[in-house]
């Protein structure tokens, strides 16, 4: 579904809508306006619906990057914090990046003025001007059924660089890349005559094994590659370069990783040659120490940049890349494949482990926490013992994130469920607010959400709708969950055959079909609640393998809750909480665990660790960013520090920076953050330097 444009209740407010990923763009205008459909084709970057509008000026709420280019998409001046830019009457396109793409055209004028909380665009006189809108979201285009043969799941795979918008250098931004075809396995191999790859002369040759074939899956669509079966994997390109993708197994996915990262990394840095050309801080550290003409490159193919690109050590670049999003193990079993267009969607690193016995039910259970627990009984919220089941450990990963596919519950990683991508493909469009909804089920767990709570809400460009249920009836809460809502947050016993109510259980297996979108079950041992969920319709969540304690699962899920409020993702929430050792094992996010709740107010998710040095050198500042499906691998970030001149590529921690206490206290205040200290979290506008 198209963005919608909505005039507010103040009839000067303009508010873009995404319906589908509920992502809201407010803005201001000088005047009251009428809204009036207008062409997309005025644009020349693609965008999906488009309006006119008179005003003089347009207010925004919040800082975005700015791009003011020619109408043919020259780039004429960028605009961030801090900006004063006063431009002559001419035709203009302006590029905003928010939560949703933005163009604006008009000829006119224009003077921009930002200060460190808003930013406003003004014309000089009431003009015409028309804004065009696109949505980050993407679905696949078309299914692709494939036997088990691997020769024919190649030739599905190979579909994949059919979803790429451009076979440029662009393509490592995440806008431009599309989603992957979905594959289904079947009788015999099916493409559909829509979808066709582009012709990029580059090849990926490995033996027909599912081992082999799974982890190039991502490189493949990267490269607008096609797979073929062969005796040693290698990476070819029709001028007749070649490059060995490693002997054993352990090499060879170490070497696609490293491939993928090399080109990848190195498209980032060339296209600044192009619609972006921005001080990347990346490319100002390595331009020096290698000989690579980025000038000449960005006019090249895919096959010629490639060639160039690998001539380069990957030790020469180590250092300096981004840390990946997402690390994600996989079984070897032929259902996976089916999942793959996800994975390569959330462009994951995928990597085939076994799942072999004697590593998955070695393990024991994840160890709950004694005393007041979140069971059937004061003693032991679990009320029952369930059957052992084969948990797995996923080995370590240098990724801000890992998934786990396939058999097995995996311990420390989202468990990836098929049917939840699904689901979020049919996710009903909606034009309201964020809808959130609490239930209390225990009154001696009030302490995670009271009365006037400021864990959900407090953003002033966003509308919220948070209902809250206490000790609800089986009835009353077989209501609830039938009921539309982004957002589930339960507090309660359950165990693992229902939830607890104050006149019995309710058990989502005997629902036929559920309306929340993303859960919290913050009771003990509620994973296979939430598999019932996602069976009925849910998209994902965070549920527990084993009892836990209540004072723990108050401080974890009013930590939860409060990220995903600042648009962190269920999996990113959970990997934090996880590395301040502020939840164990126990829990885990089910499902599709890069869905967010809320928009990020400043496009990336970050945290930030902060140590005092002393009072004349002020503090050292380490920030560390989440990339998410619409900001994700291959966007900029930069942190709105006058120190800071360039843009970094996002993905895991930025270069640690000194800053005085003032400038510290003014970074504070910009918007509510995770804050490091002495390996606690705090709230960045909660904040007092004095006291710390």
């Amino acid at each position: 579904m198209k963005p919608v444009f909505h005039l507010s209740k103040d009839p000067t407010g303009v508010t873009i809508i995404d319906p589908i990923q509920r992502r809201h763009y407010p803005f201001q205008l000088s005047t009251a306006s009428q809204l009036t459909k207008t062409h997309t084709d005025r644009f020349y970057f693609p965008v999906d619906n488009a309006i006119s509008l008179t005003t003089e000026r347009i207010l925004l709420p919040y800082v975005v990057g700015i791009y003011v280019r020619t109408p043919d998409g020259d780039i004429l001046t960028q605009a961030e914090e801090f900006a004063y830019e006063e431009l002559s009457n001419r035709e203009y396109l302006v590029e905003l990046n928010g939560p949703i793409k933005v163009f604006l055209r008009l000829n006119s004028e224009l003077t921009i003025a930002s200060s460190r909380e808003r930013m406003e665009l003004d014309f000089g006189s009431e003009v015409e001007v028309e804004i065009g809108a696109r949505s980050y979201h993407e679905r696949p285009g078309a299914t692709i059924i494939t036997p088990d043969d691997p020769s024919d799941m190649m030739s599905a795979i190979s579909m994949f660089g059919s979803a790429l918008k451009t076979t440029s250098c662009e393509r490592s931004l995440p806008s431009l890349r599309g989603h992957p075809p979905q594959i289904e396995l079947g009788e015999e191999l099916s493409i559909p005559d829509s979808v066709s790859v582009p012709d990029t002369g580059v090849v990926i040759e490995v033996p027909p094994q599912l081992e082999m074939i799974y982890p190039v899956s991502t490189l493949a669509y990267y490269l607008g590659a096609t797979v073929i079966p062969g005796d040693r994997p290698q990476l070819l390109t029709k001028n007749g370069f070649s490059h060995s993708l490693g002997g054993s197994e352990r090499e060879f996915q170490t070497e696609v990783e490293r491939v993928l990262k090399q080109i990848f990394f190195f498209d980032c840095v060339t296209r600044t040659e192009g619609y972006y050309p921005v001080e990347l801080y990346e490319r100002q550290k390595i331009e020096k120490q290698i000989d690579l003409a980025f000038d000449e490159l960005y006019k090249k193919p895919i096959a010629e940049q490639l060639e160039a690109y690998l001539a380069v050590s990957f030790e020469a670049i180590q250092e300096h890349l981004p840390k990946w999003s997402l690390t994600t193990y996989a079984t070897n079993e032929l259902r996976n494949i089916e999942s793959l267009p996800y994975l390569v969607n959330n462009f994951s690193l995928i990597r085939v482990t076994d799942n072999k016995r004697s590593n998955a039910t070695d393990l024991k259970p994840p160890k709950g926490i004694r005393g007041f627990l979140r069971g059937t009984e004061v003693e032991n919220r679990g009320g029952s013992n369930s059957e052992q089941k084969s948990y797995v450990a996923p080995p370590e990963t240098t990724s801000l994130e890992k998934a786990w596919i396939g058999s097995g519950n995996p311990v420390g990683a989202n468990k990836i469920i098929k049917k939840s991508f699904e689901n979020n493909l049919e996710r009903i469009s909606s034009t309201e607010g964020i809808r959130i909804t609490v239930v209390c089920n225990e009154p001696e767990m009030n302490a995670e959400f009271d009365a006037g709570d400021s864990l959900y809400g407090e953003r002033d460009e966003l509308e919220f709708d948070i209902t809250v249920h206490r000790n609800l009836s089986v009835d009353e809460l077989r209501t609830v969950l039938s009921t539309e809502t982004d957002f589930f947050h339960y507090i309660g016993h359950i165990d693992d055959s229902e939830f607890i109510c104050r006149d019995g259980g309710l058990d989502a297996g005997t629902l036929d079909d559920v309306a929340i979108d993303t859960f919290l079950l913050n009771g003990c041992r509620s994973y296979e609640q939430g598999m019932r969920l996602i069976d009925a319709g849910s998209i994902g969540g965070v549920v527990t393998y084993s009892h836990v304690g209540n004072k723990n699962a108050t401080t974890i899920g009013r930590l939860i809750a409060r990220l995903l409020n600042r648009g962190f993702s269920l999996r990113s929430a959970l990997t934090i909480a996880r590395e301040q050792q502020i939840v164990g094992n126990q829990y885990i996010v089910l499902g599709d665990g890069s869905i967010e709740i809320t928009q990020s107010e400043s496009g990336t998710p970050m945290v930030c660790a902060i140590e005092p040095i002393s009072s004349e050198e002020g503090y050292r500042v380490k920030m560390t960013t989440y990339p998410t499906l619409e900001k994700g691998m291959g966007s900029y970030y930069w942190p709105y520090l006058d120190k800071i001149q360039s843009y970094f590529l996002s993905g895991g921690d930025l270069p640690s920076i000194t800053l005085s206490k003032d400038a510290l206290a003014q970074f504070l205040r910009l918007e509510p953050f995770p804050v490091v200290y002495e390996n606690d979290i705090y709230w960045s506008t909660k904040i007092d330097l004095d006291n710390f």
